[in-house]
């Protein structure tokens, strides 16, 4: 591609993407900066007043539909509805939603981590497979998910958490092998610890854990939702057409920090 085309390369014109927990925090951020750089979002979750409200302050690209993706024979019918929704067929999946558990390993239940890794893995397969077929068809896609600095390093309380975000890694890599050389790019963005409501209830009332996080970190804070938003832009765009299998720390440097 001729560097004179910047800064099309990085456009997402004519892209559609569906984003699961996209209607708060870190779904929020990549929604946002997704529709910025022209592609029409489907924000999904399972409170519709959440997204009517983060549907409207995105703008005219963005529209929504409430699932509960933990549903997941229901994983077709819901890109259906989000292909309906946008009016074009789903090109970009954002493997997003996720939910958080603060406990030591020998607290956690067997239906507590079942819960946790529902919500991610097992609905991140259902979505993924979903969409699938049609990215086929048409020689082209993008599969992204967001793991987690918990499948990088070793953190205390989240077993449940890291074994789910660290088998986003190994999704992403088997689902590249698989689907890349049909044109289906797969990579994985790695968040340190972003400003979000699950970053908060994870670090409340705990400043010792606030104080360690911030002291690994070089840059010294906390991201922003828009740090991982532009993160999933290029990865998506043409900018990035020879990055698949990728997992990509955008973390202020804690998962390299002393």
């Amino acid at each position: 591609m001729n560097p004179k085309n910047y800064p099309e390369v990085f456009s997402l014109a004519g892209e559609t993407a569906l984003i699961t927990g996209g209607g708060t925090g870190l779904g929020f951020g990549i929604a946002s900066c997704m529709a910025a750089a022209g592609a029409k979002v489907v924000l999904v979750g399972r409170r519709e007043p959440e997204l009517q409200a983060a549907a409207a302050q995105i703008g005219e690209r963005a529209s929504y539909v409430a699932h509960d993706i933990t549903r997941l024979n229901t994983a077709a019918e819901l890109v259906t509805k989000a292909g309906a929704a946008a009016g074009s067929p789903i090109s970009i999946l954002v493997n997003n939603a996720g939910i958080h558990l603060k406990k030591s390993a020998v607290d956690t239940t067997p239906e507590e981590f079942q819960s946790v890794l529902t919500t991610h893995v097992c609905a991140a397969h259902a979505l993924s497979s979903a969409v699938l077929p049609g990215m086929i068809n048409r020689g082209h896609g993008n599969i992204l998910f967001t793991a987690s600095m918990t499948a990088i390093i070793g953190m205390p309380l989240v077993i449940a958490y890291s074994a789910a975000k660290s088998a986003y890694i190994g999704m992403t890599r088997a689902l590249a092998a698989e689907a890349s050389p049909n044109g289906i790019r797969v990579n994985t963005i790695a968040p340190g610890w972003i400003e979000s409501p699950m970053l908060r209830k994870a670090l409340d009332g705990d400043s010792n854990r606030s104080n360690k996080i911030l002291g690994r970190t070089p840059m010294g804070r906390f991201g922003d939702p828009e740090d991982i938003g532009w993160t999933a832009v290029f990865l998506t765009s043409p900018a990035a057409k020879f990055i698949t299998g990728a997992v990509l720390p955008v973390d202020g440097g804690a998962s390299m920090g002393f």
